[in-house]
């Protein structure tokens, strides 16, 4: 009996994730029946093939959900990846990525393919790195052939490597950083990686190797940065390197200039300690390559075309006005060396004085970078109405603070003054909850102001009741 295109199954794991929702639209065309294994059916609303795609929820890690979801799959995409902290972390890669080449080999599926990161082979690895050549190895060795692919920087707006390099560049015009930016790396497009991902289900099974895949260029990361910047209308970056910045403080250093969390920062630097160039280019004299391959410049500029804006700067420059003004409102509306207020009977627990200009000139720093931030991640996901809406939160806020100076020192009510401060407090406390919804840095941040205010609403009472 002969397969035709449409007999042909394929299950993607990882299917909400950057590459993999990508990768089922590609398999579709191409003639594939698609399945996904997702926990979450919900997870997959608002990808435009939802509907197309054989559902099957599940955990990658447990073997009765992965046989349900092998069932007469001829290829099997593994496209999971530990990049969280935890220190079981490459425990954990192979043990699911044993479960699951032993599902495949229980199902007959046809093959496994899998995305790996481009590596030296006489180096020792950073431990990101070294899991996943480890998950490498443990399909290799599995009875289902495997085609592990290994690719270095992913150029596409949403990968997560393509976002550190945009952002560093694009909000850094001058910056101090590690001496890995003269590494020479081979970064390849979003759109050749899905080419060699669909090619690779397509390869006959005496094929069980590694594939190292890149595109046409060779760029160390200071070229990439100074070349996105040209492309991008942005002017020369300065960029002077320094031994001494480690690739955890690097992790750290990215966390706060960039969207990319601390957390996935820190695997991403480590990456690119290591040169990263392609030692062989095989899977393109079996599969074909990509007609014509993407070159840098152009990966760059097709994954900006429908990139959101970043206005950071701009943003970061709102905030702070908008805070500025507000402390300055605040602090001539204060007066704590008044005669009425040295009248007033105090609590024992109230702060020496110079406690507060040196803690509300921190909150105001606070609010101003964590609000900016979270105004730029709405943005970025194209959340505009809750951008706006924060917005207005956020200037209500202001005024509702600097209104308690005015009610309390200036109109010498703080019974009215309280309940402004427990307004303020509300006020906070919602700021927090929104910035939660895109940015738990940004909800962190917002969480000291919130719980300062709290307390500030706390005296305020304290002193309404002792001055009846």
């Amino acid at each position: 009996m002969t397969t035709t295109a449409t007999d042909r199954l394929a299950l993607v794991t990882g299917a909400t994730g950057y590459i993999g929702s990508q990768l089922v639209p590609r398999l579709l065309k191409e003639g594939w029946r698609v399945r996904v294994l997702t926990r979450h059916a919900s997870g997959l609303h608002g990808h435009e093939w939802a509907d197309r795609v054989d559902v099957v929820e599940g955990d990658a890690s447990t073997s009765a959900d992965l046989d349900a979801a092998m069932s007469g799959v001829d290829v099997a995409f593994y496209l999971i990846h530990s990049m969280d902290g935890a220190a079981d972390f490459r425990r954990r890669d192979r043990e699911m990525a044993a479960t699951f080449a032993d599902a495949a080999d229980r199902a007959s599926v046809g093959r496994i393919v899998y995305l790996s990161g481009l590596h030296p082979a006489d180096e020792e690895l950073s431990p990101h790195l070294a899991s996943r050549v480890e998950v490498g190895e443990v399909f290799l060795a599995a009875r289902t052939p495997a085609a592990v692919l290994q690719a270095a920087v992913i150029l596409g707006d949403g990968s997560a490597s393509f976002d550190m390099l945009r952002y560093l560049t694009h909000r850094l015009p001058a910056m101090v950083a590690p001496r890995w930016l003269n590494n020479r790396i081979q970064p390849i497009a979003i759109q050749d990686v899905l080419h060699y991902l669909a090619g690779a289900a397509t390869l006959p099974p005496e094929v069980n190797r590694t594939f190292d895949i890149g595109g046409p260029d060779v760029l160390t990361y200071r070229d990439m940065m100074q070349r996105f910047a040209s492309i991008t209308g942005l002017r020369r970056r300065i960029v002077v390197t320094v031994p001494v910045l480690t690739p955890q403080l690097a992790g750290h250093w990215v966390g706060l200039v960039t969207p990319v969390s601390s957390g996935l920062g820190k695997p991403l630097v480590q990456s690119l300690v290591h040169e990263v160039v392609c030692q062989e280019n095989d899977l393109a004299a079996l599969v074909g390559p990509p007609e014509p391959p993407t070159g840098f410049d152009d990966a760059v500029r097709d994954a900006m075309r429908h990139a959101a804006p970043d206005h950071a700067w701009r943003n970061l420059a709102r905030t702070g006005a908008a805070t500025a003004a507000c402390a300055v409102v605040g602090s001539i509306a204060s007066d704590p060396t008044s005669r009425w207020y040295r009248s007033l009977d105090l609590p024992p627990w109230q702060p020496p004085p110079l406690a507060f200009p040196i803690v509300w000139t921190a909150l105001y720093a606070d609010i101003a970078a964590s609000s900016a931030a979270t105004l730029t991640a709405f943005e970025r996901e194209r959340r505009t109405d809750e951008a706006r809406s924060y917005g207005r939160a956020f200037g209500l806020n202001l005024i509702l603070n600097a209104g308690w100076s005015a009610l309390f020192f200036r109109a010498h009510r703080p019974a009215v003054a309280a309940v402004g401060a427990g307004a303020l407090a509300a006020s906070s406390a919602d700021l927090v909850r929104r910035a939660g919804r895109v940015s738990k840095p940004a909800r962190t941040g917002l969480a000291l102001y919130a719980g300062w205010c709290a307390f500030a609403t706390a005296l305020s009472a304290e002193i309404t009741r002792r001055n009846r």
